[in-house]
């Protein structure tokens, strides 16, 4: 499956590593995965890896972003991960490399790289980037196997979500064979300083229901500023506040900021991803997100969220 792929990082000199915007643990995940894989398996390339960067993750090892000047690309590929469409991309600069490539787990939006592989089985992209490494043959350290092994956590919903299948323990094993610590992950991951339970509690008072118990909760701007956090964890951070709550099966985060309303939806039952590419978002069957125009359109897409049946997919 990775052929291609393999056969291009073989080719170019330098390879540059990009991922979506506001990056989760798969995204970063994958990036420093396959950032350090490169650099022990092909020592003789120049591997970066570029993007913006939220404070969620930087416990991270290998987390800061490289600098690089736009000169670097004109004889590097740049390789595209864990994203669905061209406009999530973070940093632009991957159209100028001399070629492109892309590994994928989203619902297919449209065509980015000149390669793609992409694979909705994987619960994560650090599961293919993992697949990749086992099937090639390429070096896997403890930092990146641990990375991998975060992403996977992250994006599995600590290996709760449907995604999750036998093949998602294989590739986890694996990693796990590079003597890390999963504690240490975990204590990062999940211990929570006490503004952030405060603020928790803050959403779930918020927590509105609709007519067919759609969840939802709208963070207007004025708001969102005065909790004094950063956009992702207001958004997708908070929107699984609302997972777990008996008789609720679709639910949606709405958070306003200066460059729109990010939108977070979330279902343990319906495929809301045709709600999220209907606003120009994406991402998986139960699990996605758009950014709106504004608070009207977020009223719409909530209509359309509670509206959804299985028989209106």
């Amino acid at each position: 499956m990775f052929e291609q792929i393999i056969e291009q990082i073989r080719k170019y000199p330098k390879i540059i590593i990009h991922r979506h915007k506001n990056p989760d643990g798969d995204a970063l995940g994958s990036q420093i995965g396959l950032k350090n894989i490169l650099k022990d398996s092909f020592p003789g390339k120049e591997i970066y890896a570029v993007g913006d960067m939220t404070a969620r993750y930087a416990f991270m090892e290998d987390s800061v972003m490289d600098d690089i000047s736009d000169g670097v690309y004109s004889d590097a590929l740049a390789v595209i991960l864990d994203t669905s469409a061209k406009a999530l991309i973070s940093d632009e600069r991957y159209t100028s490399a001399a070629a492109t490539v892309r590994i994928d787990h989203h619902i297919f939006c449209e065509t980015i790289a000149d390669v793609e592989v992409t694979d909705t089985t994987y619960e994560s992209c650090c599961g293919l980037i993992t697949e990749m490494a086992m099937e090639c043959g390429l070096t896997v350290s403890a930092l990146a196997a641990k990375s991998l092994y975060t992403g996977m956590v992250t994006d599995s919903g600590r290996f709760r979500y449907d995604s999750t299948c036998s093949n998602t323990f294989r590739l986890a094993s694996f990693l796990m064979e590079r003597s890390f610590s999963t504690s240490e992950i975990y204590k990062s991951l999940y211990s929570d300083e006490l503004d952030m339970l405060k603020l928790r509690a803050k959403y779930t008072l918020r927590i509105q229901t609709t007519k067919n118990n759609t969840a939802y909760i709208y963070t207007d701007l004025e708001t969102a500023k005065s909790y004094n956090a950063d956009a992702f964890t207001l958004s997708r951070g908070m929107v699984n506040v609302m997972s777990d709550i008996r008789g609720i099966d679709r639910w949606v985060n709405f958070t306003e900021t200066d460059n729109g309303v990010l939108c977070e939806i979330r279902s343990s039952l319906y495929n809301i991803n045709p709600i999220a590419v209907k606003y120009g978002g994406g991402g998986h069957q139960k699990a996605s997100g758009a950014t709106l125009k504004d608070r009207d359109e977020a009223m719409r897409l909530l209509d359309d969220l509670n509206n959804l049946t299985e028989e209106s997919i």
